[in-house]
């Protein structure tokens, strides 16, 4: 396991070389000049000379291979630059806006859970009945809602029309409560039908045969021996989610004005800070590979036959 740890790891190198190279590219090749940006952000008059001297001094003068290595250098050094708007490094943004990211995530994971796997396995218990039914419509229509739709229906009923909940973002959790209700909604939904399905995989296999004709408990079954046997498909589903949640849950850190990774890139690519929108894609990169490689892990944790090799 340990070599297969290492393996991953070094196969991280290029990945990240190219997300790297790929995302200074593309910020290269906008049709707007970084220069005259940071420029006009920090409210300068522009004139062509000031221009020039500003390019060189953010090293633009200098070929794309010598910029993207000079980059590079920084970066591994801890330095993702400066933002065009208030001069603050990168590193720093990410930063402050990562425990709001961080907390909204956990909130949102925790209730996902908490209710899709016991759904998941009374629906696949009781396939065909009533509460299988139900537990599906149900999930049909979370899944269909967009986050965005789910985001102002939930404002509207519980903030403007009952108002029980604070919209804004506060000091207390009550401010998490329906942004961490909008994205439980439709992840428990999707974690609810695959649930379901590996639980119904599960119980056609001989070992639950086995256990039934023993006398052992169905509940005891379920829990004990299908739940831990579906495991590797629920920490699958898990690993994609943190990823995509730690990368920062853009519509609903917009519409609840959280102060988090979503919200801080979409106001960076709203001022064309050039800076802050590379890092933030670089880290997303780096999140998705750092937790794909956690989930093998998991895997093996779970199931030591995934590696026996």
């Amino acid at each position: 396991m340990l070599n297969y740890i290492v393996k991953r790891l070094l196969q991280l190198i290029p990945i990240m070389l190219g997300v790297s190279f790929l995302t200074f590219g593309l910020m290269h090749i906008s049709p707007s000049d970084p220069a005259t940006m940071k420029l006009s952000a920090q409210g300068i008059a522009v004139s062509q000379e000031i221009i020039e001297k500003t390019r060189i001094d953010m090293g633009l003068d200098k070929p794309f291979i010598v910029q993207y290595l000079i980059w590079l250098k920084n970066f591994l050094l801890g330095d993702m630059g400066k933002s065009y708007v208030d001069h603050l490094p990168v590193i720093e943004k990410l930063m402050k806006a990562m425990p709001s990211t961080i907390l909204l995530s956990a909130s949102a994971m925790t209730v996902t859970l908490a209710i899709s796997i016991p759904l998941g396995i009374i629906a696949a218990a009781r396939q065909n009945k009533l509460s299988d039914y139900i537990i599906r419509c149900i999930t049909f229509i979370g899944i269909s809602t967009p986050n965005f739709l789910l985001s102002l229906f939930l404002i509207y009923f519980f903030a403007l029309r009952l108002n029980w909940i604070s919209v804004l973002p506060q000091e207390t959790m009550t401010g998490l409560i329906l942004p961490t209700a909008t994205l439980s909604i439709a992840m428990a939904s999707k974690y609810i039908r695959q649930v379901r399905a590996v639980v119904l995989e599960e119980l056609k296999k001989d070992y639950v045969m086995g256990a039934q004709s023993r006398g052992v408990k169905g509940t005891v079954i379920l829990y004990k021996n299908v739940l831990h046997n579906s495991m590797i498909t629920i920490v699958t589903l898990i690993g994609l989610s943190i990823g995509s949640l730690l990368g920062g849950t853009v519509v609903v850190e917009t519409i609840f004005q959280l102060p988090g990774l979503g919200k801080l890139a979409i106001d960076a690519i709203g001022v064309r800070d050039y800076p802050v929108v590379q890092g933030f894609v670089v880290w997303m990169a780096l999140i998705y590979v750092m937790v794909n490689l956690i989930t093998d892990i998991s895997y093996w944790l779970l199931d030591p036959r995934t590696y026996s090799s």
